[in-house]
């Protein structure tokens, strides 16, 4: 039997050795897959017997009732009740869940961090996650959590699932395989995975270390956004998202199941891997997507839109037009807006806006918004350009321009987002990012006409 750190001992059909199985394309499809022919029911979902021997079983990711329903059916070597034994209660100590409002941290007001550094500490998915910042509340499904995750070792017999939320998952450096029940991702920087809720897999190192950046959704599922006027095109499209074929273990080797609820974490032991899911059909399903497919929408002639317009994922709150989580991307693009100050302007709102740098230079902030960094700017407390940024933006030759070599991103939600101790007393904070905004001289003058 190969070890569960080589990354080609699942099962999947008509597959080389050697090469990775593959994906379906499509966001929100009703996918069928099967890593042995025949293992899929047709025409029926719960067979009196199902073919190999397996069991029938559904995962659902919203109430039997929802329309539409968010579910998919497995048929898998042992039903998951033999996946799931007595808990122990364990200690994760830097992943944290709202509500997570420590009375010593100051959340308000303008933060920058530098790039949280790698340790000589073997760190795996699990141990590496660093919590950042909390907002909502878990037990009631509301909010979210941001997290780093820092990962040198593969999860060996170990797996994990969260029942409190799905995991949206940016890479900013190294790259990972997540072996999930559904099949396999590959994920590198300028992609994205989106985990959901409930769905057991084990993170392996396949090029380390590993960092990158984790919104953790307690809420309603990431969608893809309203487009409106903008119409059926342009933004993320459904065909680049990429959802895994059926890849099982049939493994029979003592494992650990970590389990994440209500933000507690603990363990059950059992003697085999739970990654046994031979064939699958539903619309609830992890899915990778690049970014480098999202196409840009902006203005082309004057003013700069609102960062909405830059939508990757949305997942809803309920509220008409307010999110309980935007996932919004700043990738390159071209500029050409006539008589227009083209950085974000200057602004604050009721949304708190988180945001992480996966390479290149942000616009609005040419000095000290390091790659692997992160910012915080509350709901509410005002921010935009630095004076670096002001002077170029109001001076410029407004031809053509293309920003380029950059990618930035952004986890918004109605919620403030609250500091964790880690990241007011461990993370390398930017002390000195307010003063960004000190040398922004007064220009006022009351002359007529005057620019």
């Amino acid at each position: 039997m190969n070890r569960p750190t080589d990354p080609h001992k699942m099962t999947q059909a008509g597959t080389p050795v050697g090469t990775h199985p593959g994906y379906m394309p499509g966001f929100g499809n009703d996918f069928e897959t099967e890593a042995l022919p025949g293992a899929l029911p047709q025409g029926m979902n719960s067979p009196q017997k199902c073919n190999y021997g397996l069991y029938g079983e559904q995962l659902s990711g919203t109430a039997f009732t929802a329309n539409p329903p968010e579910r998919t059916w497995c048929y898998r070597i042992r039903p998951s009740v033999k996946h799931s034994h007595r808990y122990e209660k364990i200690d994760v100590p830097y992943w944290k869940s709202a509500p997570c409002v420590d009375p010593d941290v100051i959340s308000l007001g303008q933060y920058r961090w530098n790039p949280v550094p790698h340790s000589d500490e073997g760190l795996t998915w699990l141990t590496g996650m660093r919590t950042m910042t909390t907002a909502g509340d878990v037990n009631t499904q509301v909010g979210m959590a941001s997290h780093i995750y820092l990962v040198t070792e593969s999860m060996v017999d170990d797996y994990f699932f969260s029942a409190d939320s799905e995991l949206l998952v940016v890479p900013q450096e190294g790259r990972l395989r997540f072996a999930t029940e559904m099949g396999i991702i590959d994920l590198e920087p300028k992609e994205i995975a989106i985990i959901p809720r409930g769905l057991v897999y084990r993170v392996e190192v396949l090029e380390g270390p590993a960092r990158g950046f984790v919104c953790e959704n307690y809420g309603q599922k990431f969608e893809l956004p309203g487009r409106g006027p903008i119409g059926a095109n342009c933004m993320a499209n459904p065909r680049d998202f990429k959802a895994p074929v059926a890849a099982f273990e049939d493994r029979e080797v003592p494992s650990t199941v970590t389990i994440k609820w209500c933000g507690q974490f603990h363990t059950t032991k059992i003697g085999h891997s739970p990654l046994d899911v031979v064939a699958w059909h539903g619309n609830y399903t992890p899915y990778k997507y690049d970014l480098r497919t999202y196409c840009p929408v902006g203005a082309i002639l004057f003013d700069h839109p609102d960062p909405s317009i830059f939508t990757v994922l949305t997942a809803p709150s309920g509220q008409p037009g307010t999110a309980n989580i935007d996932f919004v991307l700043f990738r390159e693009r071209w500029m050409v807006m006539e008589d227009t100050f083209r950085p974000p302007w200057y602004h604050k709102n009721i949304m708190s806006e988180l945001m992480g740098n996966i390479y290149g230079q942000y616009d609005a902030k040419p000095q000290g918004f390091i790659p692997g960094g992160m910012s915080l700017h509350n709901m509410m407390i005002p921010h935009g350009p630095d004076k670096e940024a002001f002077e170029k933006a109001s001076n410029s030759n407004l031809g053509p321009d293309k920003l380029d070599n950059t990618m930035s991103f952004m986890f918004e939600t109605r919620f403030p987002q609250h500091l964790t101790a880690f990241a007011a007393t461990e993370a390398p904070l930017q002390d000195d990012y307010i003063d960004c905004w000190t040398d922004i001289e007064k220009k006022f003058d009351g002359t007529p006409g005057k620019k």
